[in-house]
């Protein structure tokens, strides 16, 4: 069975970015990556607009896409009433994002994170009655920028607390990028163990260049989903020293998913280059590289774009 990319290219991807990216681009780009095979994709979140300006018109995007497109999508959410905003404006799938540590959760949320537990219950009740799904995502898993490494027995408790049943699948977020394969492997395992029949997966950020190591090793002990991001755009604004996500075409080139085709890699590689020169940001994937390489006699490039 393939493991499932998620493209998280218009929420985590766009949410540091200097310029805004329209509306109707965003749909546009949902629409290319869907029809490209890419099996799930994060569009937006419901971060308050005014901290996190390039996701403002999250919304809009849903409202714009069909009920089918949307049944591939997921949106960021915090609060029930985030929830509750998202499904009533057409989204069915909900990403329920708190930080394992209390520093990053005041900086991310503005509270603690057993008030963010506390409140999920409810959060899931408005998903399902809705008819959707909602995730557990578990920021800073690994280290905080604020308090330094985190406990891994305080994600696993986080993962077997009956508050969080109901949630389809747990997220687990190397925020900084700073965890190594080992660690990924060793706390993967755990929560894959802990998670009770939900999809395990992972969130990398590859700062320290270990992105697709982490997310094979996170493969390798079970988990089944992997998120990245165009050209590796991306990083929290409220966490010093993030830089972007693992590089999409770069997880996706170590994967091999049946979907996934030489000409369809070198379609990725030209829409995710048109939109950083779009974005003016830099293109960090070493896929992507490769492909524009002249190697002609492998049959995963497709040379220098005319």
């Amino acid at each position: 069975m393939d493991v499932v990319l998620r493209d998280v290219t218009l929420r985590d991807g766009l949410q540091l970015t200097g310029k805004p990216l329209p509306t109707t681009r965003k749909v546009e780009l949902v629409r290319a990556l869907l029809a490209a095979g890419v099996p799930e994709l994060e569009i937006g979140s419901l971060a308050r607009g005014d901290l996190v300006p390039p996701l403002a018109d999250t919304l809009d995007v849903v409202a714009a896409l069909t009920p089918g497109e949307l049944e591939r999508c997921w949106v960021w959410v915090a609060t029930p009433r985030h929830v509750q905003r998202a499904v009533a404006a057409g989204a069915r799938n909900v990403q329920y994002c708190f930080s394992v540590s209390d520093a990053h959760n005041n900086a991310n949320i503005g509270r603690d994170t057993e008030v963010s537990l506390a409140a999920m219950p409810e959060a899931v009740g408005h998903a399902v009655d809705a008819g959707g799904r909602i995730q557990l995502c578990l920021a800073t898993a690994f280290t905080c920028p604020f308090d330094g490494p985190v406990d891994p027995d305080r994600v696993l408790g986080i993962v077997a607390d009956p508050r969080t049943a109901g949630s389809c699948d747990v997220v687990v977020c190397d925020t900084l990028g700073q965890a190594v394969p080992s660690e990924v492997g060793s706390l993967v395992a755990r929560v894959a163990d802990a998670a009770d029949g939900r999809r395990v997966a992972f969130h990398g950020h590859d700062t320290w260049g270990q992105g697709v190591a982490n997310g094979l090793a996170a493969v390798a002990s079970g988990a089944t989903l992997l998120d990245g991001a165009l050209g590796g755009l991306g990083g929290c604004p409220f966490a010093p020293g993030a830089s972007g996500n693992t590089a999409t075409e770069d997880l996706l080139f170590a994967l091999r998913p049946s979907w996934l085709t030489p000409e369809v890699l070198a379609g990725l590689v030209t829409g995710s280059e048109d939109l950083l020169a779009e974005l003016g940001e830099p293109n960090r994937s070493r896929a992507a590289q490769g492909v524009r390489s002249r190697a002609a006699a492998f049959p995963w490039t497709a040379g220098p774009r005319d």
